[in-house]
């Protein structure tokens, strides 16, 4: 039986690009790999998706058939996608994969947040075994109050989603290695990370006194984040064994002698 990866994020956390280096990362391995795009309104992908969503709802063709804006209709999409449920999980279930990734829509909210997003994930695992990977921009965690906020909206995903999740730091290779290192440094040592959002000032000060941080911030900081780069292959290595962690307690598929293959 598959194991499946779920990506998540928000627009332009770079899911697309992820989930094709993860295909090409276990297809380099020697492992059957499929993809499963999730993203009715999706234009341009980097993989050949082998389940995809828009054969058999297209936002586009939504948006000038019922007169919406890009918002109305990706939740209409949304729901006719959950009608098409059956079809769709039927297409998952005949795919022949050691792995099974699914790339989510873009717009994280309108997905994640209203109750048809977990339905669909649901339907499509079933009892398989699962994990998710919730991308953080960090082009946008270089700042601690971005960051803090990107955490919790990781763990609010979580909380939806309700799958094992490791947190990735994706685009690495946008930043400087000392802000890689700063930004896992928090993830570390929440002393500093609490440190410098308290002397950050501004509205952020009036929001977050120093208790309620050292309160949260442990809380936040017990989800795995792992720096990545989708296009030079930085920490892939590390996100795979986080993965196998998840799915088979740190035993490579392989070695887990798993039915075969058909």
């Amino acid at each position: 039986m598959p194991y499946f990866i779920v990506v998540l994020g928000t627009a332009g956390s770079g899911k697309t690009t992820l989930t094709a280096t993860i295909s090409d990362y276990l297809s380099h391995l020697g492992l059957d790999t499929a993809i499963v795009n999730l993203d009715p309104a999706a234009e341009n992908l980097q993989y050949g998706p082998d389940v995809d969503v828009r054969d058999y709802v297209n936002a586009r063709e939504v948006m000038e058939k019922y007169s919406l804006g890009p918002n109305g209709s990706l939740i209409v999409s949304a729901d006719l996608v959950a009608a098409k449920l059956s079809e769709i999980s039927e297409e998952v279930g005949s795919l022949k994969a050691n792995y099974i990734v699914i790339d989510t829509p873009g717009q994280l909210e309108l997905f994640a947040f209203r109750e048809v997003g977990p339905l669909i994930i649901r339907s499509l695992i079933g009892d398989q075994k699962a994990a998710s990977l919730f991308l953080i921009d960090s082009v946008l965690a270089e700042d601690p109050f971005s960051l803090l906020s990107s955490l919790l909206l990781a763990s609010s995903i979580n909380l939806r989603i309700k799958l094992p999740q490791i947190n990735v730091l994706n685009k690495v290779d946008l930043i400087e290695d000392s802000d890689v290192e700063r930004i896992m440094g928090y993830m570390e040592n929440t002393d500093d990370f609490i440190e410098s959002l308290c002397s950050g000032g501004g509205e952020a000060a009036i929001l977050w006194d120093r208790a309620d941080l050292e309160a949260l911030i442990p809380r936040l900081t017990v989800y795995e984040l792992i720096p990545v780069s989708a296009t030079n292959w930085m920490g892939v290595d590390e996100l795979y064994a986080a993965i196998q962690r998840v799915v088979a307690g740190g035993e490579d598929y392989l070695t887990e002698e798993p039915s075969p293959i058909l």
